[in-house]
């Protein structure tokens, strides 16, 4: 079997499980047992194996991935990607916010769902920022320690002095500077071959989150909220074979089904650990080995994409805030809307890329626009099911990305002939 099957059938097994596990023996000691200390604990350490590996990865790949690149071409594809990014999360947004003002999923909640709601949630709100000003957003983007930076999980400051780093790497033709290129890419290599044994792992990794979950909450608690889930997945849906299909194929110049099939792996990935962060040593993979993406292109773009490019993310952000606002009867003008839709794009691109990451951000938007942050109860039953469907469509819009800079772009002359390949032929 090929590692993503392998990888389904843990899946498969997890849940099928977990819910017989939750009918059966719901809320009994032994099961809370054994999924405290056996299956709970087993995906944990499966998640943290590959956040482990992020910090290092995501420098390594940055910097080489820089080194690779002349300035002009640097320039290029961070103006191509962060174009990208923008247009295309205001696209996940508005889809979003047009489907629940249409589909309505918060009208007619429940009197026990509105119960549910005001029962009140430990969820603790992001800090709205003091100063939104532009210079105050760029100058956070540069850590004063790029050390602290990467131990607060700080995705984006780590992503910017990678870029400096990689920059003054590539400016100095010392031997020193050469031997460190060397180190800094045998760095690279080894965590390549780190995911390699983690990836082996996966099956029962991601069969024990999967078991978890569903032992824990059952299939009871989607029917609670039914309508707002449904919503979700169909915004997500349309953005992921549509908006995708369609810039893979008209950006990218790719066949859509010969892209998702060669993505399958990092998007089972994505959607078993929840983690955009922990995705990302197999994006980078899948990138070079699959896709066949030039290799300086795919490190450039899946690195700062792991942290800026969460079009699920920003599109779930919308969908909640707006489902909350019905569901508490809280009317939003045009102008409301279009503010929260600036808002959660902002966010999307600074959420951290890991499990709930989103949570503590709708929270803070909550709390803006007077709409009760009580009612985040309603939706952390199922938050853990919806989150990794947004981490698989903010992953695939990684790949998307980067099919669509890597296009034209010439691939370093050191890189196999494999590497190399036009993206229309490596879609045939």
């Amino acid at each position: 079997m090929k590692q993503h099957q392998k990888m389904l059938l843990g899946i498969v097994i997890g849940t099928v499980a977990g819910i017989a596990a939750n009918t059966l023996a719901g809320g009994t000691p032994w099961l809370d047992w054994v999924v405290t200390n056996i299956t709970a604990l087993a995906g944990q350490l499966f998640l943290r194996l590959l956040l482990m590996l992020v910090v290092p990865l995501l420098f390594s790949a940055l910097v080489m991935g820089v080194c690779e690149l002349d300035l002009k071409q640097l320039g290029r594809l961070g103006l191509r990607t962060m174009g990208y990014t923008v247009v295309v999360s205001c696209i996940a947004v508005m889809i979003g916010l047009l489907l629940v003002n249409t589909l309505k999923p918060g009208v007619g909640l429940s009197d026990e769902a509105r119960a549910l709601a005001m029962k009140g949630t430990s969820i603790k709100a992001a800090p709205t920022p003091s100063d939104t000003s532009v210079p105050s957003m760029i100058a956070a983007m540069i850590p004063s320690n790029p050390l602290k930076a990467a131990a607060d999980g700080d995705m984006i400051a780590l992503i910017a002095f990678s870029l400096i780093f990689g920059l003054g790497l590539a400016m100095t033709p010392t031997e020193g500077a050469q031997r460190l290129r060397e180190m800094i890419q045998g760095l690279h290599d080894v965590m390549m071959k780190l995911i390699d044994g983690v990836l082996k792992l996966a099956p029962v990794g991601v069969g024990a989150l999967l078991f978890s979950m569903m032992a824990r909450l059952g299939v009871g608690v989607l029917m609670q909220v039914a309508s707002y889930v449904g919503v979700v997945l169909l915004a997500l849906g349309l953005h992921m074979f549509g908006v995708y299909s369609l810039s893979v194929r008209f950006l990218g110049g790719r066949n859509p089904i010969a892209f998702f099939r060669d993505c399958r792996l990092a998007i089972v990935t994505a959607f078993s650990t929840a983690s955009s962060s922990a995705t990302l040593p197999t994006a980078l993979k899948v990138a070079e080995e699959n896709l066949k993406l030039p290799r300086n292109v795919s490190r450039f773009v899946l690195t700062a994409g792991s942290a800026m490019n969460q079009n699920g993310t920003a599109l779930f952000e919308g969908v909640t805030v707006l489902f909350l606002a019905q569901v508490f009867g809280v009317q939003l003008s045009l102008s409301d809307q279009a503010v929260v839709m600036f808002i959660c794009v902002l966010a999307g691109i600074g959420t951290a890329g890991v499990p709930a990451g989103s949570i503590p951000v709708i929270a803070m938007i909550l709390g803006m626009f007077k709409i009760p942050p009580e009612g985040l109860a309603l939706i952390l039953g199922v938050d853990r099911f919806l989150d990794m469907c947004r981490t698989t469509l903010n992953v695939t819009g990684d790949l998307a990305a980067a099919v669509y800079v890597a296009r034209g772009e010439p691939a370093p002359a050191s890189e196999p002939e494999a590497a190399r390949l036009e993206p229309e032929s490596s879609a045939s």
